[in-house]
């Protein structure tokens, strides 16, 4: 069972193999990456990157549109308030009256948005391409409880299992008569009746599941645990890790230079202010 576990998880993309800690590495190092820069170009030009690398992997659609959905609220409200009304704003680029757009504080808001898109796009790629058990176990061999572990575990397959359970409960309640279909006002009364069922089988579902483990011995300390599914890092996933912690350790190097008046800003993006 254990070889025809590993076996499925070693096919897919290149994405879908590699390392979970290699990704965990990857959001943060990206992440903390496009914060660190002194200014936008660098988190636009990951977000850029992760759409490559989401078209590559097969999830383009669904990432383009989480991106979109929000990336572009989440712009327009940060733009309007950073714009109009930060601390920041030297430049005056355009007055309205009754709100004057700052430079400096659209320049804050995009960072300030190109780095949540950063954060979010890389670990939406992570979760959609590594298997739940496979990332528990990477971590528990690294060091990390079994605890900690199963908590991770429980908090990922939380919202899929509550999808299934809620559409299960439809199902039967539509077998029962209950009309789920209509207008909003419609849709809210329907799903009241359903709502009570789904968190009592959720309740009952985790309180037979902490029963289970205990049955087998899941908290005794002193023991060495196994573990069906078996992780193990490759070559590449080193090089990848190392290039990933090289970026960002270049990165906050030449952020503190800037900071400290060493290296002027045109000088990093090829521009000027």
């Amino acid at each position: 069972m254990a070889h025809a576990l590993n076996s499925f998880h070693s096919l897919g993309t290149p994405l879908e193999r590699m390392h979970p800690i290699t990704k965990i590495v990857a959001v943060l190092a990206l992440g903390l990456s496009a914060l660190l820069w002194p200014d936008f170009t660098l988190g636009a030009a990951l977000v850029l990157v992760l759409v490559v690398v989401a078209f590559l992997s097969k999830l383009g659609h669904p990432f383009m549109k989480l991106i979109l959905g929000f990336g572009v609220p989440v712009a327009v409200m940060l733009l309007f308030i950073q714009g109009g009304y930060s601390s920041r704003n030297v430049t005056i680029i355009a007055d309205w009256g009754f709100v004057r757009f700052g430079l400096e504080g659209i320049e804050h808001a995009a960072k300030l948005v190109t780095t949540l898109l950063v954060f979010l796009g890389s670990f939406y790629l992570m979760n959609k391409t590594t298997y739940a058990g496979r990332l528990v176990a990477a971590l528990t061999q690294v060091g990390v409880s079994s605890k900690i572990g199963y908590l991770i575990l429980a908090s990922l397959n939380v919202v899929p299992q509550m999808q299934l359970r809620l559409a299960v409960i439809q199902q039967a309640q539509n077998a029962r008569g209950l009309d789920t279909q209509g207008g909003l006002v419609a849709r809210l009364k329907a799903y009241i009746p359903i709502l009570g069922p789904v968190v009592l089988s959720s309740l009952t579902d985790a309180q037979e599941r902490g029963m289970t483990l205990e049955t087998r011995g899941f908290g005794i300390d002193g023991v060495r645990r196994t573990s069906y599914v078996q992780v193990h890092a490759r070559r590449a996933d080193f090089v990848v890790g190392c290039g990933l912690l090289l970026f960002l350790i270049m990165v906050a190097v030449l952020s503190v230079m800037w900071h400290c008046g060493i290296i002027p800003l045109p000088v990093l993006i090829g521009g000027s202010r």
